[in-house]
């Protein structure tokens, strides 16, 4: 059993497709088939349900899941201890919620490229409470998230101070006003859900009515149209379709300020890649 024969069953396992595994390794279909079927030959047992809903599998290939995780992620560990002396080179893989990754780490990354260029940097980006995991899970170096972040295998960072503002359609209404209006949030690990609730509960609205929507930039539509309010930081606005017909209302001084932390894991050495990256003076540039 070979380091790349699970990489290539570890691939398979989690896009739960042959194409999908061969597209995210760059690899053609027919080479991950019959690495595949080489892998079940030589363990002599099935690990994967062929079927119409793509590759599902068999218990013997959940077990293996799990030890081929651990081992890859040893793998990784041993060539970013190795490297750790070396100039900056390899994969870096940063993960951000949406606001960083639009109004603070172009610039930020663009500088960071120009001075490493032979590290290949990938971003993803998502809540925090998913890029959390994915850094617990080795799946990313880091991530900038809001914080503090409660635990212990976790190194933080803070990283950038944001200003969270009522955004809402331009007019005369007053902020107790505006909060009268249907509260847009995020659907999936919304990190202000808790803001808002007490923001509501303290102006007193009785029965507030929070609609959820799947992604910041639907979040930032329904606002301009003038389907309703939403707690957002001010370095979104930016982004916002149709911006002059829409405000930032500034919030009470207790429900403004929120920090972005850069997480990373403590037991995992550092990567060359990862450790420039944490020294920012060496190569920040204005943000975009």
């Amino acid at each position: 059993m070979e380091s790349g024969d699970l990489r290539i069953f570890r691939a398979v396992a989690e896009e739960g497709s042959i194409t999908r595994a061969a597209q995210r390794l760059q690899y053609v279909p027919s080479n991950v088939t019959g690495r595949i079927r080489q892998l079940e030959e030589g363990l002599q047992t099935p690990l994967f349900i062929r079927s119409n809903r793509g590759m599902e599998l068999t218990p013997a290939g959940e077990r293996l899941l799990g030890y081929a995780r651990q081992i890859l992620n040893l793998l990784d560990e041993a060539e970013k201890s190795v490297q750790a002396e070396d100039a900056p080179r390899g994969p870096l893989r940063i993960g951000a919620i949406e606001s960083a990754a639009a109004a603070h780490l172009p610039g930020r990354l663009a500088a960071y490229y120009a001075r490493y260029p032979h590290v290949s940097l990938s971003l993803a980006t998502g809540n925090s409470r998913v890029l959390m995991q994915q850094v617990l899970d080795r799946e990313l170096d880091g991530a900038f998230v809001y914080g503090p972040v409660p635990h212990s295998q976790l190194e933080q960072i803070p990283s950038y101070d944001e200003e969270l503002v009522l955004l809402s359609e331009a007019g005369t209404a007053s902020l107790q006003e505006q909060l009268q209006k249907p509260m847009l949030i995020l659907s999936t690990g919304c990190t202000h859900r808790s803001r808002v609730e007490r923001l509501l509960a303290e102006a007193g609205v009785q029965h507030p009515q929070i609609m959820e929507f799947g992604s910041l930039e639907a979040v930032l539509g329904g606002v301009a149209s003038g389907l309703g309010v939403a707690l957002l930081p001010r370095s979104n606005t930016v982004r916002i379709p149709n911006e002059k017909n829409i405000e930032a209302l500034t919030l009470p001084e207790s429900y403004r300020e929120v920090v972005v932390y850069f997480i990373y894991r403590r037991d995992v050495p550092l990567s060359s890649a990862l450790r420039a990256f944490l020294e920012p003076e060496k190569y920040t540039g204005p943000s975009a």
